[in-house]
């Protein structure tokens, strides 16, 4: 099994915002083959930390993150997610 992390911060961080953000992540959820599990997790440290929130998706395989990341789901979350977004960060390991 293969998790990615990814680590966001939000440009306008007001709770609202990354409410928001947390809510639209969330909608990948059963609605990608390939992504087994999908999780987002908010920051308990809001606004002390240099990120908002934390997306942790399980896969089968690598092979699989790259079908994800084509299929149209995960498209149309991603350019929303782009458009506000101020950083980023991923981490990407395998479970054995």
């Amino acid at each position: 099994m293969v998790v990615n992390n990814l680590l966001i911060k939000v440009k306008d961080s007001t709770g609202e915002n990354v409410e928001k953000a947390k809510d639209v992540l969330s909608g990948l959820k059963g609605n990608i083959p390939v992504l087994l599990d999908s999780r987002v997790e908010l920051d308990v440290h809001a606004g002390e930390s240099p990120y908002d929130l934390m997306l942790i998706n399980t896969f089968e395989s690598y092979e699989d993150i790259k079908t994800y990341l084509d299929h149209p789901v995960h498209i149309k979350v991603a350019q929303y997610i782009t458009g506000v977004i101020e950083k980023s960060a991923s981490l990407c390991y395998e479970v054995k």
